[in-house]
């Protein structure tokens, strides 16, 4: 049974293996730690820049993805200034456990967590590298519709909540 808290600021969500944790202390350096496939590293940027890029963000915050008690994924998501949408700046899973659903079902809970934030807008936006195949089919199973390349030549999706 999952566990949704409404607040923005305090985030854990659970599946029965699968569970997102604030990054925090106890977590962030295995964070660091993971990786991409070689053929993925270029589409996004480091965990530790991200976590770093965090500092001067206000109002975003970072998950890490976790199978039972292991750190396997990243996540980092917040209200962009600039539209006031929610926005999924990077989401990743490490090499070793990319294939098996997991990335599918952490970007559920990472859904169910929006949609349940006091501070929830309508849609979620999420941009990735256009020859970003496994992005693309994942963010398509999560629910997430193309919606073109944008002009900074990111692919853009959105998720849009029902009324």
């Amino acid at each position: 049974m999952a566990r949704t808290r409404a607040a923005f600021s305090v985030i854990e969500e659970e599946s029965d293996i699968i569970h997102l944790e604030q990054i925090n202390r106890s977590n962030w350096e295995h964070c660091i730690e993971l990786k991409l496939k070689e053929e993925q590293q270029a589409f996004m940027a480091s965990n530790l820049y991200s976590i770093a890029e965090l500092q001067f963000l206000p109002g975003f915050t970072a998950a890490a993805v976790y199978l039972e008690n292991r750190v396997i994924g990243f996540a980092m998501y917040g209200v962009d200034p600039d539209d006031h949408n929610y926005w999924i700046y990077r989401f990743m899973i490490d090499e070793t456990e990319q294939g098996k659903g997991y990335g599918t079902e952490a970007m559920k809970i990472l859904i169910g967590m929006i949609m349940n934030a006091v501070d929830r807008t309508d849609i979620i936006r999420i941009g990735y590298h256009p020859d970003n195949e496994g992005a693309r089919r994942l963010y398509s199973r999560a629910g997430f519709q193309i919606e073109g390349i944008a002009h900074w030549g990111e692919e853009l999706a959105a998720y849009h909540f029902n009324s």
